[in-house]
């Protein structure tokens, strides 16, 4: 083993003794399989801490991977078995799992330490660490943060909710910055953390089919504040602006209004709009790749970050007029006999399909529905009614949907993705854009939301053939 391996594993295990895993009798039992569970069972491993898995499912996603790389760890599914938990030192649940279920609220009971896998990341890192929650924007965020840095010549890692689960950045050769998207199920069973930087985009209610209320959902999201550090804030949302900091957290905001001193947001300047801090135009709304005004704050946090993590604001520039966006996130299909087509699959909320209604103009024919999470749609009524000319509804919640927005706004409701774009394109005149923003969850008629955007895509597609 090189003296490379051999500091990183001592780093680690220095991390992991403030968990109590550096004791030769700790059973750590990750509960929930999947990519989260799986990159426990391997981190642990590797320090050679003793592990089972368990999980509710038959035949749960990463079993094939565990049973044939990691055949010395207990695998238990089919149910929670109490025996199992009750042989257990310290219980790791995957974002999957709710803490609520009985088996865990007994072994915390029990004084059993209960935690997810960012602690365990949060004690072994050895180098700076971006965070960055919301309800909204994430992801776009942890990417364009991640570009910025990468001009700037950092070794970032980029990972957390957004693909790679974080203990797997945590390689051989430790990073300049590590960059980590967090959901409120990540930071709910987070204690650990102390990021650097972290950011708060937004909260509005989404998980509700998880969450009594959204105060509850709210202070999940506040955990990524703890410690020391900076805050970037959305003053403009106030959920996140009552959210409570340390005394020894400073607080940096941004909106879409006039910055103060030390702060970031919009100048109009001959007519024209800047991302700026303060009184210091950044760079024109116009150069940047991504549209909308979501988009603009999503930048503007993106900055402030990299303010804060020493980031040279050429590298910040660089990335900005070069950065295209992502996926299924306000996406540009195509342009049909002047109709603009828009994929936002990824609104699976109404707070992210409110962000692309105000960021877009009018007229959109919108495409929405779904699993609707036990979340209300009332918040979209006055964007619908302002900007959406026609209403196209899928799925589960359909009905719902048009009942709680309560608009005057013409609707048709489809079966299929591909029916709600041949409806959508009958309806369509050139200046309009159809934006499938489904206020919604995917699962209720497709795998995951990438697959519906890849649908919704392909059908706008065929109306060019």
């Amino acid at each position: 083993m090189d003296s490379a391996m051999d500091n990183k594993l001592m780093t680690q295990r220095s991390g992991l003794a403030r968990l109590g895993l550096d004791q030769g009798d700790a059973r750590v039992l990750v509960v929930g399989l999947g990519v989260t569970g799986v990159s426990v069972i391997k981190f642990l491993q590797q320090n050679k801490v003793e592990v089972a898995v368990i999980d509710s499912r038959d035949n749960p996603p990463g079993l094939a991977v565990v049973e044939q790389s990691y055949q010395d760890v207990a695998v238990f599914t089919s149910g929670f078995n109490h025996s199992v938990f009750e042989a257990a030192t310290h219980i790791i649940v995957s974002p999957g799992v709710s803490l609520d279920e009985k088996e865990i609220q007994a072994a915390a009971e029990r004084g059993v330490p209960v935690f997810g896998d960012i602690d365990v990341f949060a004690v072994c890192v050895d180098a700076p660490v971006a965070c960055i929650t919301g309800s909204n924007g994430k992801s776009t965020v942890t990417t364009l943060l991640g570009e910025m840095a990468r001009h700037a010549g950092f070794d970032v890692r980029l990972g957390g909710n957004l693909g790679t689960p974080a203990l797997e950045l945590l390689t051989e050769q430790v990073a300049d910055l590590y960059v980590l998207e967090l959901s409120s199920f990540q930071l709910e069973r987070t204690s650990q953390l102390r990021a650097n930087v972290a950011a708060v985009l937004n909260v509005s209610a989404d998980h509700m089919d998880r969450y009594s209320n959204i105060t509850s959902y709210s202070d999940a999201k506040e955990r990524v504040l703890y410690g020391d550090g900076v805050a970037i804030l959305n003053r403009a949302d106030d959920l996140v602006r009552e959210m409570a900091l340390a005394t020894e957290r400073k607080l940096t905001s941004f909106a879409l209004d006039k910055p103060t001193a030390g702060d970031y947001g919009v100048l109009m300047m001959d007519g024209e709009s800047y991302l700026s801090k303060g009184d210091e135009a950044i760079i024109a709304s116009a150069e940047l790749k991504i549209k909308g005004t979501h988009n603009i704050q999503n930048a503007l946090a993106a900055i402030a970050m990299a303010d804060n993590l020493g980031i040279a604001r050429t590298a910040q520039k660089q990335a900005l007029r070069s950065f295209v966006g992502l996926a299924h996130r306000t996406q540009w299909v195509a342009d049909i006999n002047g109709v603009s087509w828009i994929n936002d699959s990824k609104a699976t909320n109404p707070g992210a399909c409110l962000a692309a209604l105000e960021g877009l103009p009018a007229p959109i024919i919108l495409i929405a529905g779904g699993d609707g999470k036990g979340a209300g749609f009332a918040l979209l009524s006055d964007a619908v009614a302002s900007q959406v000319s026609l209403l196209v509804l899928i799925g589960r919640d359909a009905s719902r949907l048009q009942e709680e927005l309560n608009t005057t706004t013409p609707f048709v409701m489809a079966d299929t993705i591909e029916q709600a774009v041949k409806l959508a394109a009958q309806a369509a005149t050139e200046g309009d854009s159809v934006l499938l923003s489904p206020a919604c969850a995917s699962l209720d008629q497709f795998d995951n939301y990438q697959q519906r955007g890849e649908r919704f895509s392909a059908a706008v597609m065929e109306l060019q053939e």
